[in-house]
C-alpha cells in the first residue's frame, strides 16, 4: 500500500474533493490495494497548483497540512465587484476607478501581519450546519462575521490598465478573494479575483507538483512509486528522533517514553529511517501526538 503525499498541480475547472476522486480512480485502474486518500488543503475550482493529495498514513497529517502557511500568486481585475469575489459571480458593484502602481504599492503595508477579514459569502464556512455557500445560492443574506488571519508576505508583481498582480503568503484561513476586495476597497474602488494559483502549501512547491495526465501516465507505467513523496516529506521542519525497537512499540502503543533527551517541540520518532510516530517533547519524555502503522 502507497503511504505518503502525491503533489498535484490542480488544473483549473475542478474543486479539490474531485481531484481526490481523479487519484482514486488513477489508483484503482493501476491496481493499488484501496487506500485511504485525503487532501492537505482546499482549492477553488477556478484556483490551480499545489494541492497535496495524502495516500494510507500521510492523512493522518491532514490537519497538519490545513494549518500550513499557504503562497499564492493573484490577479485583482479592478471596476467590478462579484457576489462570489471572483469571475464567475453576479456584478453587485462597479466603480470607474483604475488605481496607478504608485497607489497600489502604497497600501500594501496595511494588509502586512495579522488582520480582520470577513470571509467571502460563497465560502464553505458552515452557517448553523450549513455551508455559507449553499445558503448564498438558495438568495440568503450572509453576514459572516471578520476573523482574524495573517499576511506574512504581499508583493505586487506588476499592473496594468485594470488590474494589478500579487504575491502572497498567507495563514491558514485566509481568503485571497476577500484580500483582493478589500485592497479594491482600501483604493477606493472595486475589483475581483481574475486568477488564482497557490504557489506553495507548507513544505510542498510547484517543483515537486505533477499534472492528473502525468500520473495517469505513470499509472499506466506501473511508475506511480515515482510520484510519491514519503510520509515524512510533510514534516522536514521538525526533527527526526530515531528510537529503539523496544521505544518504538511502546510508542505504537501511546504510551510515553520517559527520560527520552529531546529538546522540547514536536519530532518525528523514527526505527531505521521508518516513521513511527509524530511526537511532542516534553520535560518528562515524548508524548505520541499521532502514531503510523508502517
Amino acid at each position: 500500500m502507497l503511504h505518503g503525499w502525491i503533489i498535484l498541480d490542480k488544473p483549473v475547472g475542478i474543486g479539490s474533493t474531485t481531484a481526490v476522486s481523479a487519484v482514486k480512480r488513477i489508483l484503482r485502474q493501476a491496481g493499488e490495494p484501496k487506500t485511504k486518500v485525503g487532501h492537505g488543503g482546499t482549492l477553488d475550482p477556478l484556483a490551480s497548483g499545489v494541492l497535496p493529495i495524502a495516500l494510507g498514513e500521510a492523512t493522518k497529517l491532514c490537519g497538519r497540512m490545513l494549518d500550513a502557511t499557504k503562497a499564492y500568486d493573484f490577479t485583482v481585475r479592478f471596476g467590478e465587484e462579484t457576489d462570489t469575489l471572483d469571475a464567475e459571480g453576479r456584478v453587485v458593484a462597479s466603480s470607474s476607478v483604475r488605481p496607478t502602481s504608485a497607489e497600489v504599492e502604497a497600501v500594501l503595508p496595511n494588509f502586512i501581519g495579522e488582520i480582520e477579514q470577513i470571509p467571502p459569502s460563497y465560502s464553505a464556512l458552515k452557517i448553523e450546519g450549513k455551508a455559507a455557500y449553499a445558503r448564498a445560492r438558495a438568495g440568503e443574506q450572509i453576514q459572516l462575521k471578520p476573523r482574524g488571519v495573517a499576511i506574512f508576505e504581499l508583493l505586487l508583481i506588476e499592473t496594468t490598465s485594470d488590474s494589478a498582480t500579487f504575491s502572497a503568503a498567507v495563514s491558514k484561513g485566509t481568503y485571497i478573494r476577500s484580500l483582493a476586495r478589500d485592497l479594491a476597497h482600501e483604493l477606493g474602488t472595486v475589483g475581483h479575483v481574475s486568477y488564482l494559483r497557490r504557489t506553495r502549501a507548507g513544505p510542498f512547491s510547484l517543483g515537486s507538483a505533477i499534472s492528473l495526465d502525468f500520473l495517469e501516465e505513470a499509472a499506466k507505467a506501473r511508475a506511480l512509486t515515482r510520484t510519491v513523496l514519503p510520509l515524512e516529506a510533510a514534516l522536514d521542519d521538525i526533527p527526526a528522533l530515531p528510537v529503539t525497537t523496544r521505544q518504538a512499540e511502546l510508542l505504537r502503543q501511546g504510551q510515553r517514553l520517559a527520560g527520552f533527551p529531546a529538546k522540547p517541540g514536536l519530532g518525528l520518532a523514527t526505527l531505521e529511517g521508518t516513521p513511527v510516530a509524530l511526537v511532542e517533547a516534553l520535560a518528562d519524555g515524548l508524548r505520541v501526538v499521532r502514531g503510523f502503522n508502517l
